[in-house]
């Protein structure tokens, strides 16, 4: 039988049900995200693929919770939720920081012995080994939202709202925190296939960053290139689920190829 989301307490979000026998896709949202970025992306993909988006702390049903400025420790939450995942294949996906926890995830699946990911989606993120000197989270207020409104985030045009400003700015600035201040173990490598997802005009990812994520896995990896910025996805749904039950349902592994627009 299919779980319920409340075997799965406050951390996962199921929007739609799915077929009980489909591969699992656990997907992790950017900085400031939340589960319900996954919505779209979980109504093209059910009922073939069991869509279960993670709820961070310290936002929208969750926000009187303190936020984890600590990618590690946050890491440790979400994998202590999916290692019990296990009664059918295990995919992730993450965008932006959510791609770097990811990573984190898969790394505690493999020291703890557990079955590898059929696959690690990695979008919107350079690989963890390409660092840039970013301090966004050290700035002020309106230096922060200046750094959101340049991504063109969901929430950008929200931010316009006092209120909603106010409610939302902490977990901006703690999820900054954490992925600023983040730095992987150097050596540490995955054993799963690695699909590697940026927009053409990201100027948080170069494609030679995004390729660099090839050194972090002894799978097979391989970079596809949409057009757009930073949130490229929000625009590219259909392109997107199309690609993922491709990778997910049919089980295609390049072995690496070229990035391709």
């Amino acid at each position: 039988m299919p779980r319920t989301p409340e075997q799965f307490g406050t951390w996962v979000r199921r929007f739609r049900p799915a077929t009980e026998n489909g591969v699992r896709l656990v997907c992790l949202p950017h900085a400031g995200g939340s589960a319900s970025f996954y919505y779209a992306l979980s109504k093209a993909l059910t009922p073939s693929v069991d869509v279960l988006a993670v709820q961070y702390p310290g936002r929208q049903d969750r926000r009187h919770e303190p936020n984890i400025d600590s990618l590690p420790e946050l890491a440790d939450q979400i994998f202590e939720v999916t290692r019990h995942l296990d009664d059918r294949p295990l995919a992730l996906f993450g965008h932006s920081m959510g791609a770097v926890l990811a990573y984190e995830v898969a790394l505690r699946m493999r020291d703890a012995g557990l079955p590898t990911p059929v696959r690690l989606f990695a979008s919107g993120r350079r690989a963890p080994s390409r660092d840039r000197d970013e301090r966004f989270h050290l700035g002020s207020d309106a230096e922060l939202l200046a750094e959101v409104r340049r991504l063109g985030g969901p929430h950008a045009a929200l931010l316009a709202e006092p209120d909603v400003r106010d409610m939302i700015m902490p977990a901006i600035r703690s999820d900054y925190r954490a992925v600023e201040n983040y730095r992987c173990v150097s050596g540490q490598r995955l054993g799963c296939p690695v699909t590697v997802l940026t927009g053409d005009s990201d100027p948080r990812v170069s494609i030679d960053e995004a390729t660099a994520w090839e050194e972090h896995t002894t799978g097979p990896s391989e970079v596809e290139v949409f057009p757009g910025g930073h949130f490229f996805l929000l625009d590219q749904n259909a392109r997107l689920a199309g690609l993922l039950a491709d990778r997910l349902l049919r089980r295609t592994v390049g072995a690496r190829p070229e990035a391709r627009v």
